[in-house]
């Protein structure tokens, strides 16, 4: 940058005019603005990924997660609690890191502030000095132009007084008149004074806007650039936390491909085996047997061979009045 684009386009063909002036201020003051809106979003951010961190700090010691698994699963487990520590960690790191470019931010800010201010008051006083040396103008113009318009009364005063006989009034006014030419003369003189003060009091002025313009832009495009760059910084560091925890989080992966259902509950069977011998049937016990077992329910006694058999049936007797054979089947009649 040459630092030539404010210093042209930035007047007023107004002499008391800072409206150039004005409208570069207002733009390095949005721009100062801007700069600690972005320090304050880095500062809540930072808050953010702290209170993050330190929640998943807080879940992964202090809430149990799949506590009473066992082998290779269990190991995956703890591989995955360490690593969500290690990612809530890095989260608050994150925050130490954004309050640290929030801080930059701010000292660049005030940098800017204190070199600006140098230059603002510079162009303070010659503002003032151009107002006050222009109002001076103005009053030696005014007072000139009526010591003029005081002359020409004198004179045509003295021209009306030509056929006068009275001498003494004639002298009286010629005497006026010589005394309006000389105040004419020394107000002229006066008014030219002022004129070429003012003269030297714009060219200076115009000398330090320039100055100012070039100060400013300067500022301007080191503040554009170093904004720029904290912007980019800043969503690096994001991208390079994803990464971060992206890393930790494939340790977990690794070990849960290392983990074997085959070998888990072989471990558990080897840890907690009870037997392998089956409980036998229950078999039914006839009450009226007399090798009914006192065995408890549910244990076995060994074979009952006690089981009761078929119900005999009545020999037929075919002059007995109370049986009768049809197709091979009893009746009892009552």
């Amino acid at each position: 940058m040459t630092g030539s684009l404010l210093k042209a386009n930035f007047w007023s063909p107004d002499i008391l005019s800072t409206v150039g002036y004005d409208s570069i201020i207002q733009h390095l003051n949005n721009g100062r603005k801007n700069c600690k809106e972005f320090e304050d979003f880095l500062k809540e951010r930072a808050s953010i990924e702290e209170k993050y961190g330190k929640d998943l700090l807080s879940l992964s010691r202090k809430k149990p997660c799949g506590q009473s698994e066992t082998n290779t699963l269990r190991r995956a487990l703890e591989v995955f609690k360490q690593q969500v520590d290690n990612v809530a960690q890095s989260h608050i790191q994150l925050a130490q890191t954004l309050r640290e470019e929030a801080r930059k931010m701010e000292e660049f800010r005030e940098k800017q502030k204190s070199q600006r201010k140098k230059t603002e008051l510079v162009m303070d006083a010659v503002h003032k000095q151009k107002s006050l040396q222009f109002k001076k103008t103005m009053d030696a113009k005014k007072s000139y132009e009526q010591k003029c318009r005081d002359k020409d009364d004198a004179e045509q005063a003295v021209h009306r007084s030509a056929n006068l006989v009275n001498l003494k009034q004639q002298e009286k006014l010629f005497v006026k008149l010589a005394t309006s030419k000389t105040a004419v003369e020394d107000s002229d003189k006066a008014y030219m004074l002022h004129i070429n003060a003012l003269d030297k009091v714009r060219e200076e002025w115009q000398s330090e806007h320039i100055k100012a313009c070039e100060v400013f832009e300067a500022q301007e495009c080191e503040r554009i650039n170093f904004f720029r760059n904290a912007l980019w910084l800043h969503v690096n560091q994001l991208s390079q936390q994803c990464v971060t925890s992206d890393d930790m989080y494939e340790e977990v992966r690794k070990s849960l491909e290392m983990c074997s259902i085959e070998k888990d509950i072989e471990y558990f069977v080897n840890q907690r085996k009870t037997g392998q011998t089956p409980p036998a049937p229950v078999m039914y016990e006839n009450f009226y047997s007399p090798q009914k077992s006192a065995a408890p329910p549910g244990k076995s006694t060994g074979p009952n061979l006690a089981r009761r058999g078929p119900l005999p049936v009545p020999k037929t007797i075919p002059d007995d009045p109370d049986y009768s054979l049809v197709d091979n089947y009893s009746l009892i009649y009552q």
